[in-house]
């Protein structure tokens, strides 16, 4: 439920007798008073934001020691309940406070100054404390820009600089910041879907997902490689979190896979490549569909509808990978253990289907995501007493405060992270970033998408998958979006179709302005738009491309930057997840990463599809089409990587199915998928044909 791996619980403090009712007591009070308030918001959302921070500021401090391992030490446990006991009455202060500075014309008094700097700082530690300093340096490094050192600079980052009471005034009162949207998405939707994670985990519905793999794919050859993957993907549809989701599943599935036959290595890296696909299945996909519907504008719902199939496609691929591993090094299926998927449904299925269907059913239906959270979680209730585990008052109470507690370092750090959104908001290092990425790309989109890749790979080694997307995405989704929804710009000028307005426009620097009427070859048109410069293109494609165009080149681009962001994960030297897969197969820590970063090849595919076809926008027959070519190239690709299919082939078919592949994946006429897939398949029916023949015993 969170992304705290097991050696950084193992650091907690622990705490016994009436302090660990009480600190019980408060995680079950912040829970249930967000779900109330889900249902009745009898505060201002500021309110409610400034309240979510003080409460889960609170708990990092008393959990999470100022030193690390100093869980025993009293003066430094006094220190700790000081500091979180200020930090969240400063945060309880500001929203009584703002009325007051709007009165004086946006002016601190000495108390608002106190509180606000207590904020801040307290955000920055206590970040510090769950994440380490990347963020905080971030915080500082934006927050002394706006105020110092961005007026000294020259250049187009140069910014003349705000007085520290502006700085104050907007890192806590503006839309971007601490108590503003990307607030407001954890304290509602964010929060809500990770109780409603707990809850089905206290039901039992974890074990039914390993009961339901195992029954499914465990008598395959590479079964228990198999059930890891279909675990670790019901299982991200509870938590979320690709580190958690690694240390959950990984106990069970990492040891069968081992006993079956799989190098420890390559069981770590199944484990972490499928765990951090969890991060991409909906519904909850970590918070990253909440934080994508509101930096888009696109209902939550379209979100998570578009992201089935890639998320499918990606888990398709790691399962392609195992196969051929398992055929590569000749494993045999494992004795059956009896599972079977009615005795899996018996044990716990309904605590798990009956919920989440009726949640996709809710938001379906177009309510909310908080109230379908709402409803979910009264439908764990409800049918764990159709289990072999109902819940009662215990069990609920628990699950609620298992939710708070997983809880606590996603919330400080989206109200943190807001501090760096809002200098980037306001001193327009956004829109700066994103053109200077479309002029390092020339207009490439391969290119800006490479640079994206690097640069998520980058933050990644320091910063949450959820805290690296949004900087990300607030840097650079505008600079994709533009090259995409480029290509219809290029369509119509090559075709002749740029109407009287774009042409009046692209006119400006064009040597014959007669060649705009077309048609063009779509070279000579791409090399046109590359050509000129943002002040002409953007108004052109302003008026061009169609609105739905736009909001799809939008979504794709916020997509692609959503899984990228995950490849830290499991992409040394920084994999967290596949370091917590090491752990668990005792294998050597690297050798894990680069097994769970080969495997994990999806996370690089399935963004360039997203870029270069309507996988995330086209009707459902289009995208179900990209979808099966998909399957079949991503299969070519797997097979020559390993240099095996259901058995060894040599240099040459390899570099075939290779060729195959990609032309079932890249942008092509239908005939070159349709070739490509021939091929692919062609291949995979004469290796299994030529396999040698078993003689009966």
């Amino acid at each position: 439920m969170s992304d705290e791996t097991p050696a950084e619980a193992a650091v907690l403090r622990a705490f016994s007798g009436l302090p660990n009712m009480a600190l019980t007591g408060l995680c079950f009070l912040i829970a249930v008073g967000h779900i109330y308030v889900a249902f009745d918001p009898i505060i201002s959302e500021f309110q409610r934001n400034a309240y979510h921070f003080a409460g889960f500021a609170f708990l990092a401090a008393v959990l999470h020691p100022l030193v690390r391992g100093k869980t025993r030490s009293k003066p430094m446990l006094a220190f700790d309940l000081t500091l979180g006991s200020l930090v969240a009455m400063a945060a309880i202060y500001m929203p009584y406070a703002e009325q007051g500075i709007y009165d004086r014309g946006v002016k601190f008094s000495t108390l608002d100054w106190i509180a606000a700097v207590i904020c801040v700082i307290g955000a920055i530690e206590l970040t510090r404390r769950l994440t380490g300093w990347v963020i905080p340096s971030l915080i500082i490094i934006a927050l002394s820009y706006v105020g110092w050192w961005g007026s000294m600079i020259g250049g187009v980052f140069s910014f003349p600089g705000l007085s520290w009471e502006s700085i104050a005034f907007r890192s806590i009162f503006g839309d971007d910041a601490m108590f503003g949207t990307i607030a407001r998405i954890s304290s509602t939707f964010v929060f809500l879907f990770i109780i409603f994670g707990a809850f089905l985990l206290r039901s039992g519905a974890g074990d039914f997902v390993i009961n339901i793999a195992r029954a499914i794919a465990g008598r395959l050859v590479g079964g228990p490689g198999i059930v890891a993957v279909i675990a670790s993907g019901l299982t991200g549809t509870i938590s979320g979190s690709a580190v958690a989701n690694t240390a959950s599943t990984g106990v069970i599935t990492i040891p069968l896979m081992k006993k079956a036959g799989f190098p420890s290595k390559f069981a770590g890296g199944v484990e972490a490549a499928s765990s951090t696909g969890g991060q991409l299945m909906p519904p909850i996909m970590g918070a990253g569909a909440f934080v994508m519907a509101s930096f888009t504008q696109i209902s939550y719902e379209t979100i998570v509808a578009v992201a089935a199939l890639p998320a499918l496609l990606y888990f398709l691929s790691v399962t392609f990978f195992v196969r051929i591993e398992a055929r590569r090094l000749g494993l045999q299926p494992m004795p059956n253990d009896g599972e079977t998927i009615g005795s899996a449904f018996k044990k716990g299925g309904a605590s798990f289907v009956i919920p989440i269907t009726g949640l996709i059913g809710m938001l379906v239906s177009g309510f909310t995501p908080a109230y379908a959270a709402v409803f979910g979680i009264l439908a764990v209730i409800a049918s764990s007493w159709l289990t072999q585990n109902p819940m009662g008052p215990r069990a609920v109470f628990e699950a609620l405060v298992m939710g708070t507690k997983g809880m606590i370092m996603t919330a400080v750090l989206l109200c943190a992270v807001g501090l760096v959104v809002n200098v980037i908001a306001t001193a327009g290092v956004g829109n700066t970033f994103s053109l200077m990425i479309a002029d390092w790309a020339n207009g490439n989109l391969f290119v800006a998408i490479a640079m994206v890749a690097i640069a998520s790979l980058v933050l990644g080694m320091g910063l949450p998958v959820t805290a690296a997307y949004i900087v990300l995405a607030t840097l650079s989704a505008p600079a994709l979006a533009g090259m995409i929804s480029d290509r219809f710009v290029i369509d119509a000028l090559a075709s002749g179709d740029l109407g009287a307005a774009g042409q009046t426009i692209l006119m400006l620097g064009v040597p014959d302005p007669a060649v705009l009427a077309g048609p063009l070859a779509v070279e000579e048109a791409s090399a046109m738009m590359r050509a000129r410069p943002l002040e002409v293109a953007a108004p052109v494609r302003d008026l061009v491309v169609p609105q739905e165009i736009a909001v799809a080149a939008l979504l794709s681009a916020h997509m692609i930057i959503f899984w990228l962001s995950q490849d830290s994960n499991v992409t040394p030297p920084v994999a967290l997840a596949a370091f917590t897969a090491a752990a668990i197969a005792k294998a050597p820590a690297m050798a894990t990463g680069f097994a769970s970063w080969k495997l994990a090849k999806g996370l690089y595919i399935v963004p360039l599809m997203m870029a270069y076809t309507p996988f995330l926008s086209g009707d459902w027959g289009v995208m179900l089409l990209i979808f099966a070519f998909g399957v079949v190239g991503i299969y070519g690709l797997a097979g020559a990587l390993q240099g095996c299919m259901e058995q060894p082939i040599g240099v040459p078919l390899r570099i075939l199915l290779g060729i195959a592949g990609a032309a079932c994946i890249w942008p092509a006429p239908l005939l070159v998928h349709l070739a490509g897939a021939a091929t692919v398949i062609g291949l995979l029916v004469w290796n299994v044909r030529s396999m040698p023949q078993l003689e009966p015993a």
